[in-house]
Formats: C-alpha cells, sequence, structure tokens
C-alpha cells in the first residue's frame, strides 16, 4: 500500500484530494496537513512514500518545504499540486526532483491518472534498489515511451500512453479497445486512438477478429 499524505491550507480542499486518493486502489491517505510545521511533523512520524504538496502555505513556501520534506524523509516522492502557474515556479519544483505537477482547478481523472503512473513507475524503485535496469525502463521513467517516435497525438499524455503499453504487454491474448478502456477507466474512443498510435509506430500489432454481423473487431498484441 502506498501511504500519501496532503498537505495544503485549504481544509475542505484537502479533504477533496485526501477522498480522490483513497478512491485508488493501491494508495492510502495517512495524514492532511495545513502548514509546513504541521507537515514536516507527519512526514518525520507517518513516514509516508508519497506527498500531496501545495506551494502556498501560510507558514512557508511549498518549493521550501519540499526541500525540508527531504532532510526528514530522503526517500520520499512529491507531486505538487497548486495553482500556481508561474513558470519559475514550475522551474523550481522540477529541479527539485518532483514526480509530476498538476495545477488547480483538475479532476479526479488528472489526479488518477498520475498516481497509477507513479504506482508503475516511480514507487518499484522503492523495493527493487539493486535490480538493473534496461533503456527502456529509464525511458519509462523519464516520461519516454520509446525511441524516436512521433509526438503524441493531440490530447493524449505520455502518463496514459506507458499505462497502456503495460496494458497491451501484459495481456495473455489480443486485447480490444473496449477491454483497455475497462483497465483504465476512459472512455473507449480514448482507448484506441492509444492504441492505433502504437500500430502505427509498429510497437503493437493489430489482429482483426471476425464474429457476427458487421466490422471484425480490433484487437492489439506487443510486438515482440
Amino acid at each position: 500500500m502506498i501511504k500519501v499524505l496532503v498537505i495544503d491550507d485549504d481544509f475542505m480542499v484537502a479533504k477533496v484530494h485526501a477522498g480522490f486518493v483513497n478512491k485508488e486502489p493501491g494508495f492510502t491517505v495517512v495524514g492532511i496537513a495545513h502548514t509546513a510545521s504541521d507537515a514536516i511533523k507527519a512526514a518525520t512520524e507517518l513516514a509516508p512514500d508519497l506527498v500531496l504538496l501545495d506551494i502556498h502555505l501560510p507558514d512557508m513556501n511549498g518549493l521550501d518545504l519540499l526541500q525540508r520534506l527531504r532532510e526528514v524523509q530522503p526517500e520520499l516522492d512529491v507531486i505538487v499540486i497548486s495553482a500556481a502557474r508561474e513558470m519559475d515556479t514550475v522551474r523550481k519544483a522540477l529541479r527539485g526532483g518532483i514526480v509530476h505537477y498538476l495545477m488547480k482547478p483538475f479532476s479526479w481523472d488528472d489526479l488518477r491518472e498520475r498516481l497509477k503512473h507513479y504506482a508503475k513507475t516511480y514507487q518499484p524503485l522503492h523495493v527493487a534498489a539493486d535490480q538493473e535496469l534496461e533503456q527502456a525502463d529509464v525511458n519509462r521513467l523519464f516520461g519516454l515511451g520509446g525511441q524516436n517516435r512521433r509526438p503524441l497525438p493531440k490530447g493524449c499524455s505520455a502518463e496514459t500512453m506507458t499505462l497502456v503499453e503495460n496494458i497491451v504487454k501484459e495481456a495473455a491474448e489480443p486485447i480490444s479497445a473496449t477491454e483497455t478502456a475497462e483497465k483504465l477507466g476512459t472512455s473507449r474512443v480514448s482507448a484506441r486512438r492509444y492504441l492505433e498510435y502504437l500500430a502505427e509506430e509498429n510497437l503493437a500489432q493489430v489482429n482483426l477478429r471476425y464474429g457476427g454481423v458487421g466490422r471484425p473487431e480490433r484487437r492489439y498484441s506487443w510486438n515482440t
């Protein structure tokens, strides 16, 4: 279970974010803090794996708090959740080693996508420190699905593409867009856009399944 600490000065917002996190399988909120001082204390006592961090806090800037949190929990991962949109703030956050930067307001699907990406990509690093990685594994860690690919279609994200790749790779038999959508928790149309991209990049193979009346069903398998 991935332990999460929610840090936000707004009591209601923090409660909503905690509710979002607790809805995602494999995640549990172990604490909520509304000030930097409370956050440092909670991080020390609760040893969370992941922090959802707001930038604007009453007693300390969130970016300064980020460094303090790392002092008490060096292996801590951070997703910044903030209304701050200034380039300088985003740049400093990225240089501080955050996992993601999610701007308010956002939907449950937006946060869910980041959490699933974290669970797939970042969290395993904590439990397999001695494991040797291939270049493809490192590419996924840095948000690259592969080398020399075309840019993703408009509206598609690298995080979701990684999830789709893993779904296709782990499928025991060719998988459909409908089945992929169910695993992602998204629409069939959206899932098919990702699958077709993989097929066009020759990373996935399209298999046609003929059944009753109508067009054959397109099913996808990973090209090994």
